[in-house]
């Protein structure tokens, strides 16, 4: 299958001449200033504790804030925390909260809130789960005080709290922190440096941000720097226009009627490069494309099947395919179970990816393992920029080592809801997925959701692998970070055994600005500090 039959996708830069406007550009009301965004995929969910997703990530750290957050270095600093305070045996800490936070409701932030806030998160999130293992007591002794007694020491708690790249660990008043932790926040009340504007908000067309004038900044004087540092917000509106085509959001960029595209389709980022008014920048947090399969129903419940298609799927192909071979300074392949140059990542194995594919080997052994021929449902979202050209190459690689591909198209949102359900494909269900572990979610096999083995308890997907999660507990009981290497070295090792996703390789998302936007942040786009010049 070549790139251009998969695309289908008109890169001439004449496109752009013979489009008419997509939409008008609106007024500024009443002199606000107003960024127009267009997100990777629309937002249809907004519970950013409940949701693993790129996008409802991004809506959260508009609207909610952290105790934690990470500077550019992945260093941890006090966010709504003023800091901390630990015992000499490392068994409590003592968080104090700062002065003067308030809830988009008009109501104060209270220690109360955030306990109930990590509770639930904790019952969501991996990094979570583990914290709440070791505590023994969390209680809020006063209005802005938090103290955790553990059982056992757990230096990760401030990078526990400040956690960006899976659950999101947002504070919350207390009556939607007692949710269910399986039930989606219908409320969208933070107290982050934007609020979210329910009553414009039109699902597949248009969310709608407004500043939070109740919101105070750290007075820190170290600069911004991704989730840490004094978040301000330049603007009184920041619109997300919802457009999954490719070429449309292009012309409107270029036409000036959006100021930002989060990801450039890549057969246009050469007619974007040309264009003086515009600057490409590429997002410094990696994006880590994975192949999920459903292991609760056949026929990826079988190991032996999971095994063969390690032999056939072609990272290299399939970024080449997905995002042009002309643009291979932003895409890697030949990568393996955690992300290429972060800590843990190790090259033990890999010759699992690197090594020359063998289809007809592939099929055999599936056949052997016994694939009955029972249809593989393929869930493909047409409305996301990169899965969908990167799902129907994968689905592909499926087909020609004779599996019964049934490729299933539908919206981004549909997917995160479809992919929930334990059903069997064919009552509602699915077998396989394509997504992007993003940010820190794969830095560390404690965060990684991927790679938890804990069975109907672990990620959509829910893989059964018991050395796996021993391994893990070893790395959060390890003394030093020469051991925790050792360990993750142990971990590739028996995931290219229980195969719980297959990697497809690693790339950087591409952002489109209008030329007047400045001071930029690069892990993922925050609308804070961000300014537009005249």
């Amino acid at each position: 299958m070549r790139r251009r039959d998969v695309l289908k996708l008109a890169a001439q830069s004449a496109v752009f001449a013979q489009l008419a406007p997509i939409f008008t550009a609106p007024a500024q009301a009443a002199g606000k200033k107003e960024l127009r965004y267009i997100p990777e995929a629309d937002l249809n969910i907004l519970d950013p504790v409940w949701s693993t997703s790129t996008i409802v990530a991004v809506y959260g750290h508009m609207v909610f804030d952290t105790l934690y957050g990470f500077d550019k270095d992945y260093n941890v600093h006090p966010q709504m925390a003023e800091g901390h305070v630990v015992s000499e045996d490392k068994l409590q800490w003592t968080v104090k909260l700062r002065d003067g936070l308030q809830f988009h409701d008009g109501q104060p932030v209270l220690a109360k809130d955030c306990l109930a806030s990590i509770q639930r998160w904790g019952k969501r999130d991996f990094m979570g789960s583990a914290l709440l293992s070791v505590v023994e007591t969390l209680t809020a002794p006063d209005d802005r005080t938090l103290q955790f007694k553990l059982k056992k020491p757990f230096p990760l708690l401030p990078m526990t709290l400040a956690t960006s790249g899976s659950n999101m660990p947002a504070m919350m008043p207390e009556r939607l922190a007692k949710t269910s932790p399986n039930e989606q926040v219908r409320e969208s009340i933070g107290s982050g440096p934007y609020r979210f504007v329910k009553e414009e908000w039109v699902s597949g067309s248009k969310a709608v941000f407004e500043k939070f004038a109740g919101y105070k900044p750290r007075s820190d004087s170290f600069p911004p720097s991704y989730t840490a540092g004094p978040k301000i917000a330049h603007f009184d509106r920041v619109v997300w226009h919802i457009i999954a085509d490719a070429s449309t959001a292009a012309a409107a960029l270029q036409a000036g009627e959006v100021d930002i595209i989060e990801m450039v389709g890549a057969d246009f980022l050469p007619v974007l490069k040309a264009d003086p008014n515009i600057k490409l920048l590429p997002r410094t947090t990696p994006n880590f494309a994975i192949m999920r399969f459903n292991h609760l129903q056949p026929p990826f419940n079988n190991p032996a099947i999971r095994q063969a298609l390690l032999k056939a799927v072609d990272q290299r192909a399939i970024m080449a395919g997905t995002f042009g071979e002309e643009n291979a300074a932003f895409w890697q392949s030949g990568v393996g179970f955690f992300s290429p140059d972060s800590p843990m990542a190790t090259t033990v194995g890999l010759e699992a990816f690197t090594s020359p594919r063998d289809l007809k080997k592939a099929a055999e052994e599936i056949k052997t393992a016994g694939y009955k021929g029972e249809p593989v449902v393929v869930l493909d979202p047409v409305d996301y920029p990169w899965t969908h050209p990167c799902t129907l190459l994968a689905a592909d690689t499926l087909k020609k080592v004779g599996l019964n591909v049934d490729i299933q198209a539908m919206d981004w949102g549909t997917l995160m809801q479809r992919r929930q359900s334990q059903e069997p494909a064919d009552k509602g269900g699915w077998n396989v997925f394509l997504t992007a572990l993003s940010g820190m979610s794969n830095f560390n096999p404690v965060g990684h959701i991927g790679l938890r083995g804990n069975g109907k308890d672990a990620w959509v997907g829910w893989s059964t692998a018991p050395r796996l999660e021993e391994l893990r507990q070893q790395w959060l009981d390890a003394p030093d970070e020469a051991t925790q290497k050792k360990i993750c070295e142990e971990i590739q090792k028996q995931a290219l055994i229980d195969v719980p996703y297959i990697p497809l390789g690693a790339f950087a998302t591409v952002s489109g600005y209008r030329n007047n936007l400045t001071d930029i942040q690069l892990q993922r786009p925050l609308f804070t500090t961000m300014k537009a010049q005249g």
